[in-house]
């Protein structure tokens, strides 16, 4: 479960740093108008997010008073490099406490302010949020970038293959009866483009 977990929320951050790679100073701070957030802001809240939320989770209430949401989002910006430090120190404070939990602390319960939650269902709903965020951020990018940045999804117009080349290059073992994207992978009652 551990092993998952991880590897989807450092498949956020990856899609996080590819996306800042394609990014000038500029376009980081760049907000469509004075109510919506810039790439810095939201790059900013998830990193003070981690570095809150994370440090000390376990023994800790894990809504910390110190989160407080109106500052979070009204900061002035630092530079994109300094965005991009404290990004990188948030994710190791979450990668450090992730590591701390076995399969048998997920089912231990954890507070959320005067609520009891367990572990498990706490780190599900941050890599929610996380995934949103990012999801923001990379739609923001994209929009600046327009024509002239690298998709970071799967480009259009070639999602039937990319799936087949997913598909080819999967080890037979880790295929389960009925997973997406293609249920039934190994059926016979399926069509012969999507046969592995």
């Amino acid at each position: 479960m551990k092993d998952l977990l991880l590897k989807r929320f450092r498949s956020y951050k990856d899609l996080g740093d590819k996306t800042f790679a394609q990014l000038s100073d500029i376009q980081f701070l760049w907000s469509y108008n004075s109510e919506s957030n810039s790439i810095a802001t939201l790059v900013q809240h998830i990193s003070e997010n981690m570095e809150s939320l994370w440090s000390n989770f376990l023994p800790e209430d894990f809504e910390k008073s110190k989160i407080n949401r109106e500052i979070v989002f009204n900061k002035d910006v630092q530079s994109k490099a300094q965005l991009i430090e404290g990004w990188e120190r948030g994710w190791a404070v979450l990668f450090r406490a992730l590591n701390q939990i076995d399969d048998d602390t997920f089912n231990k319960s954890i507070s959320v302010g005067e609520e009891k939650h367990s572990i498990l269902d706490e780190v599900l709903q941050q890599l929610s949020s996380y995934a949103y965020h990012i999801g923001q951020i990379t739609y923001i990018a994209e929009m600046l970038k327009d024509e002239a940045g690298k998709t970071l999804a799967i480009p259009k117009n070639i999602s039937e293959n990319n799936t087949l080349a997913i598909l080819k290059n999967q080890i037979p073992q880790e295929i389960q009866e009925n997973s997406s994207p293609v249920c039934f992978a190994k059926s016979d009652e399926i069509r012969d483009d999507y046969k592995l």
